[in-house]
């Protein structure tokens, strides 16, 4: 491997770099592995934006959100004794990897209990908000929401929230647009329910929470389609997405039948910390003693099976800090998150790419603690949501070439995604159009009772999952030209994928060059910590 060397940044913007005949190899995240490569001259190099500094005191920046919140009565007029209560919380799907300790989500409870405990309120239950995701472990809960709240609440009153429940869902009606709405019962019955919600992305928070997080699968199928994610220019803008305009219509009927007070917050871009902090850093920036730390853990990572590489970043927690938190209305709450979150990732660029290229991590919203990043899930990774980082217009230009490192190996965890094993084997080698999928097989998968019964009471996720991942890239699949990935294990996943092999970066973008011609413009997307675009 050579030697990574200092050199200084060859742009205005400190995101961006553009590699000339001096400068240093960039790192990618391959899976659970790390690739360091020479990129040809010219190429264009985007950072995420360094952290934003956290605020200085998390408990009282909680406390007044919560008593000066947004178009609502501070949270203290709103409680009486002998009301009931449903807290409700985002589940182990983000924020990515998971954050050291205490979780915010776990501050902000303790926060919310003590004070509904002073205001004489005893019927309290928190439900953490997996929508059709698998159920969260104890274990999991325990690490999110702390040992003292588990313990006094926990299963009767903690537990994860069950789209297949029968007696637990209750119908609200419809949208104007014919868009059922379906609820938790426990939260139309409260008599106020709280969302706590981390805003790792845009599309996160405001009406998704619980629209889509304590709905059911007739309700979610109004919006999780091939049609509506086509029709979303930009997931993480709003105005520009058809999905977020659904989940809007049916939030807003949530709205109009329960008291509902939201709780959002924004985490800062610290995704490493401690031995792997130079991973936060420009390469240009290394130190002697960041190369050594890079050139220590490349080669432990290249003698170390698999399952334990992932322990080897999993063990890391993330070092977010709380950067924002605001209270109140669904939609004048969401707002304001949205302008930190916004801050924080966007990145002004010029112009479009003609050759994309990104590396893809060991972790998804979706494998949180399961043994591998199956081929759905690399491909949800790379076609819809690292396609997908941008607010105004792709980075990607039309008919453009993306390249994605990753080993795309044939492993799927049967516990969490066994539902995903029949979709990749069974379905994808038959058809890989969605809208043929969706019309044809989705309910199959959706009303099979051994998949319902693995996801109410094992860990799976529920049997149309897989179909969501699938939508997800469908829209990068109608805008980019072709996927050529980079180290792939073995030629059948990309293959029902259909993604094109390349040995090497360099064979791979040759390839893309041949397509889109020697002059072709190409970028690396460097993430992790995320990073969005704004392309002008």
């Amino acid at each position: 491997m050579r030697e990574i060397r200092a050199h200084a940044r060859s742009s205005t913007d400190e995101n961006i770099v553009y590699i000339d005949t001096d400068s240093a190899p960039r790192i990618l995240f391959y899976g659970e592995d790390l690739l360091c490569e020479d990129l040809p001259v010219g190429t264009r190099v985007i950072y995420p934006r360094r952290p934003i500094t956290g605020l200085p005191n998390p408990r009282a920046a909680i406390r007044y959100a919560l008593h000066h919140p947004e178009e609502m009565e501070p949270l203290h007029a709103l409680l009486w004794p002998g009301m009931k209560v449903t807290i409700a919380v985002d589940d182990i799907s983000l924020p990515l990897p998971p954050m050291r300790r205490p979780d915010i989500r776990e501050t902000i409870c303790s926060i919310l209990l003590e004070m509904l405990t002073e205001h004489g309120v005893d019927d309290i239950h928190i439900i953490i908000a997996t929508s059709l995701h698998r159920r969260m472990t104890e274990r999991e809960v325990r690490r999110m929401l702390g040992d003292r709240i588990v313990d006094a609440y926990w299963p009767d009153r903690l537990y994860n929230h069950d789209a297949c429940d029968p007696e637990g869902m209750v119908d609200l009606g419809r949208t104007d647009h014919g868009e059922k709405v379906e609820c938790n019962r426990r939260a139309v019955e409260s008599d106020l329910t709280i969302y706590v919600n981390i805003n790792l992305v845009p599309m996160d928070g405001g009406h998704k929470s619980i629209a889509v997080g304590l709905c059911g699968y007739e309700s979610l199928k109004a919006h999780h389609t091939p049609r509506t994610i086509v029709e979303s220019n930009s997931f993480m803008h709003p105005p520009q997405s058809a999905l977020a305009h659904s989940v809007n219509r049916i939030g807003r009927v949530i709205d109009e039948k329960l008291k509902v007070f939201h709780i959002e917050t924004v985490l800062n871009n610290r995704m490493f910390t401690g031995p792997l902090s130079f991973l936060m850093k420009n390469e240009d920036e290394f130190t002697e003693s960041d190369t050594l730390r890079f050139q220590a853990l490349k080669w432990t990572l290249k003698r170390t099976p698999r399952p334990l590489r992932r322990e080897v970043f999993m063990r890391v927690p993330a070092a977010y800090e709380l950067i924002a938190v605001h209270a109140g209305r669904t939609e004048p709450v969401h707002e304001k998150i949205l302008a930190k979150c916004y801050e924080q990732y966007c990145i002004p660029v010029e112009g479009q790419a003609d050759i994309l290229i990104t590396g893809i991590p060991y972790i998804s919203p979706y494998n949180v603690n399961s043994k591998a990043l199956n081929p759905l899930l690399v491909q949800v990774m790379a076609l819809g949501y690292f396609f997908h980082m941008y607010r105004y217009k792709p980075l990607l230009r039309k008919g453009g070439t993306l390249i994605v490192a990753h080993p795309c190996s044939d492993a799927f965890d049967p516990v969490h995604h066994p539902s995903y094993i029949e979709f990749f084997n069974r379905l994808l080698p038959e058809t890989r159009d969605a809208y043929v999928l969706e019309k044809k097989y989705q309910d199959e998968f959706a009303y099979n009772p051994t998949y319902i019964e693995m996801y109410r009471r094992g860990h799976a996720y529920h049997g149309a999952h897989p179909f969501y991942m699938w939508y997800w890239g469908q829209a990068g699949r109608e805008h980019v030209g072709e996927v050529i990935v980079v180290g792939a294990d073995n030629r059948t996943v990309p293959e029902i994928l259909g993604w094109r092999c390349a040995e090497s970066m360099a064979e791979a973008i040759a390839m893309g060059r041949a397509r889109q011609g020697r002059s072709a413009q190409i970028t690396l997307l460097h993430h992790p910590p995320i990073l969005m675009t704004d392309v002008r």
